[in-house]
């Protein structure tokens, strides 16, 4: 009873003061009031039932014109003490409220004001310290307490949707993030001081706040502001430790992934992470599911220096280490199944091969020793399988990982010896397997000592120099004894001189081809090679007579003395016989291409020969003749398996074919005469004869997927280079029933080579016999265009379909005559 009596006087004072607030214009009678509620601040039934209503009110009559009016220093003060000293849970949720609802008007913007200043007073640190305290909570309703994280975590977005381009700095993300981010490193400080004066605290409602604030994604700004001052506080502090992995421990489960990601992404090293969140991989399953899987396995888009942290991390204590080796078993089985290999992309090959190097890096020899069967199965069929890939980067990321794999088995007569051309990324993923340092102690160390070499190197110069002085002298006098009987004699000038050579080059087309037939001479053959190309050009009679005698030496000659530029020279022959003699060297190299006892890099080298003989006839006839230097220009063999050369001819193509707004209509491409459209069946039809007919040295929707893209390739470029040529429907016609045959195929260069196909067709072939071709089957080919674009594990796939369904839809429009929907 004595509670309810005390009740009832409060409640009427409150109404009292908040119906003088509403309705009184004299400022005595306002300034009485807001007083009288500025005492109640201490009363603790006041702030938990009516503290909320009247702030309401007084927000509502500030917000009125003839408030401002009778405002003066005595109710400005009243009013910042009522705001500023009350619940600042209560008050915040009240302003945002309030901003939320209140249309344009001067009180929008005294709310807006009002807010600002309670962030800039500290007031969200006393709220996150008010609900720290124990027992400081144990009154509100869980609805309650959710509704206030929301606002904590959305403040910018709850802002912004209402203000729009007049919200104010301080409510800005960057800005108020950080200042979230100070606030709660300000909290954990005060944390650690109160648990020193035996106090007890709660971080489940910053925990709350941060899992909140991370999983709207803005994890980035946070940490950036958190980890570092975090990362030297726990060097020093245990209990800092302590407190820290308390907070990562409180963090709601559908919150853990976005926290442990971008707190991983902001720390360097293990040991930072080892100090931050102690052993929670181990005591929480959500952590330990992102930690060990997640990054590890499905996400490949973070830097090398989170894997090294993470494994790190997991390498560090005993209780770990078993967590080590279950993620280097779960990597084995990914990186040699050959599924992963043909459906995931380049880059998250990378990924896992690099954590793969990673692991067994920070394995020590028992425990290579207990997994050593596991890892030789792992690595001799991970390597078999990448060796099978048409990529080039697969294929020697499976043999640097290979000879890593080996190479620490340490298994006698079995490590495994590739050749390759190094790169960057080779040399990355070697330097994985240095013996990686876990300890920033280490590192802090050597960037405090003194440079060892640099003070050394004085000294070493100066021990050269001291020695060196004798020998100058001394070949000083030698000098002076010499130059007294030779100084009168004028020296022979030899820069001109060119070694005389035993043999001389051929100046025939038949000697030429009569050399590099039998001669044993390394010599000769070098001089035949390079005298070869011009002779063919120059004597067009005497080449058409032995054109195919010619051609099948030169696609069986090998470099058996190992001529500088042996490649390339050879292949410039070769196209030189291909554009002089065109239709019995094209039947040649078109036959031979699906013969049997051919290699395919003999099969590659016709596609390659055909490929760049079509594009230079393809020239105007109009053009003086400069021969295949523009197209052939000097390239290694290894280069020459890039595909960008005709890629980019492409894409040139298509950015024509693309209307933009401000560029206005494109003028069709006007049609020249050239040397190539009478003869492009002849390069293009005998390449779709035999494909689906398996042989024994060749299979081609087998095994021999390198081939089988290269083909779809030159055939979009012969497609393309048609373009206006009669002929140019049916080779359409034909290249869209071979590439629809393979469109599903699981290699990515196979898959790359249909849809650079399909660009070529929609480029070159005339639109009206487009849509007659597929009109039976257009809406199947824009349903799978549009799932390549969208899903494919290649980014070059995903890049030519849309390019497809761009020039597919420009042939619709040009067809139908529908207008261009230009945004």
């Amino acid at each position: 009873m004595g509670s309810a009596g005390c009740e009832v006087p409060v409640r009427l004072q409150v109404g009292s003061c908040l119906r003088t607030l509403s309705t009184s214009r004299d400022s005595r009678e306002i300034s009485n009031a807001l007083r009288t509620l500025t005492r109640f601040l201490e009363d603790c039934e006041f702030t938990r039932l009516h503290y909320t209503h009247a702030l309401q009110v007084l927000v509502s009559a500030r917000s009125s014109q003839w408030f401002g009016s009778l405002c003066d220093d005595e109710i400005t003060r009243l009013w910042d003490e009522f705001v500023f000293k009350g619940p600042p849970d209560q008050t915040l949720l009240v302003l945002l409220d309030t901003i939320s609802t209140t249309g344009e008007c001067a009180g929008l913007e005294r709310c807006v004001s009002v807010l600002e200043k309670f962030l800039s007073v500290g007031r969200l640190e006393v709220l996150l310290w008010s609900r720290c305290q124990t027992g400081g909570v144990s009154s509100d309703s869980s609805q309650m307490t959710e509704t206030l994280i929301g606002h904590l975590a959305a403040l910018p977005s709850i802002t912004s949707n209402r203000l729009h381009t007049q919200t104010p700095d301080a409510f800005l993300p960057h800005q108020y993030y950080t200042l979230l981010a100070t606030n709660i490193l300000s909290i954990l400080e005060k944390t650690c001081r109160a648990l020193r004066d035996g106090q007890d605290c709660s971080l489940g409602f910053v925990a709350q706040v941060l899992g909140k604030v991370c999983i709207q994604g803005y994890a980035t700004l946070i940490f950036e502001t958190l980890v570092p001052r975090l990362s030297s506080l726990t060097r020093v502090d245990p209990l800092c430790q302590r407190v820290t992995q308390k907070l990562l421990e409180k963090i709601p489960e559908r919150c853990m992934e976005s926290v442990i990601t971008g707190l991983v992404r902001k720390l360097s090293g293990a040991a930072a992470v080892s100090r931050l969140m102690g052993n929670l991989v181990v005591t929480n399953r959500k952590a330990q599911f992102v930690l060990t899987h997640k990054l590890v396995l499905q996400q490949y888009q973070h830097p090398t220096q989170l894997l090294k942290s993470v494994l790190g991390y997991l390498a560090l204590n005993p209780e770990r280490r078993p967590l080590l080796k279950q993620v280097l078993r779960c990597v084995c089985q990914v990186w040699c199944n050959s599924s992963a290999i043909k459906h995931t992309c380049v880059e998250q090959q990378l990924y896992v091969s690099k954590a793969l190097l990673l692991c067994v890096a920070l394995l020590d020899d028992s425990e290579i020793k207990e997994l050593r069967e596991e890892m030789l199965q792992c690595m001799l069929g991970g390597v078999q399988c990448r060796l099978d890939s048409s990529t080039e980067r697969i294929r020697r990321m499976g043999m640097v990982v290979g000879e890593c794999l080996s190479q620490r088995l340490d298994v006698p007569g079995s490590q495994l010896k590739f050749q390759y051309e190094p790169d960057e990324e080779t040399r990355e993923l070697k330097s994985l397997m240095e013996s990686p340092s876990t300890e920033e102690s280490e590192q802090s160390q050597s960037e405090h000592q003194p440079d060892v070499s640099s003070s050394l190197q004085p000294k070493k110069l100066t021990d050269q120099s001291v020695t060196s002085q004798p020998v100058t002298s001394q070949s000083g006098r030698g000098s002076d004894s010499e130059l007294d009987s030779d100084d009168d004699l004028t020296p022979y000038d030899m820069s001109v001189d060119q070694e005389k050579k035993k043999s001389s080059p051929p100046r025939y087309v038949r000697d030429c081809l009569e050399a590099l037939m039998s001669s044993n001479d390394a010599e000769r053959v070098e001089l035949s090679l390079q005298a070869a190309e011009g002779l063919l050009r120059k004597n067009v009679k005497a080449t058409q007579e032995v054109s195919v005698q010619f051609s099948k030496v030169l696609l069986h000659l090998d470099d058996r003395y190992n001529t500088q530029g042996f490649h390339t020279m050879r292949q410039n022959a070769m196209v030189a016989l291909t554009v002089t003699d065109t239709k019995p060297v094209v039947e040649y190299w078109t036959t031979e291409f699906y013969s049997l006892n051919y290699s395919l890099r003999q099969r590659l080298d016709i596609l390659e020969v055909l490929a760049l003989s079509a594009q230079e006839l393809s020239e105007p006839i109009t053009n003086k003749h400069t021969g295949a230097q523009p197209i052939t220009a000097v390239a290694a063999r290894e280069q020459r398996d890039d595909i960008t050369h005709w890629r980019q001819i492409v894409e040139k193509r298509i950015q024509s074919k693309t209307r933009r707004v401000h560029k206005g209509a494109t003028q069709p491409v006007k049609a020249v005469p050239n040397r190539y459209a009478p003869v492009a069946g002849f390069f293009f039809f005998p390449l779709l004869r035999n494909y689906d007919r398996p042989q024994v040295t060749f299979d081609l929707l087998g095994t021999d997927q390198l081939v089988l893209g290269r083909l779809l390739h030159t055939l979009g470029l012969l497609m393309h280079l048609a373009i206006n040529a009669p002929v140019a429907s049916q080779m359409g016609k034909a290249l869209l029933d071979f590439a629809w045959a393979v469109r599903f195929h699981t290699d990515q260069m196979v898959r790359r080579g249909v849809l650079f196909a399909v660009c070529a067709v929609l480029l070159s072939m005339p639109s009206e016999n487009l849509l007659t071709e597929l009109s039976d089957d257009l809406m199947e080919t824009r349903a799978w265009l549009a799932d390549v674009a969208e899903n494919d594990c290649d980014a070059d796939c995903r890049s030519l379909a849309v390019q497809s369904l761009i020039l597919l839809d420009k042939n619709l429009k040009t067809q139908l005559k529908l207008p261009d929907l230009e945004s």
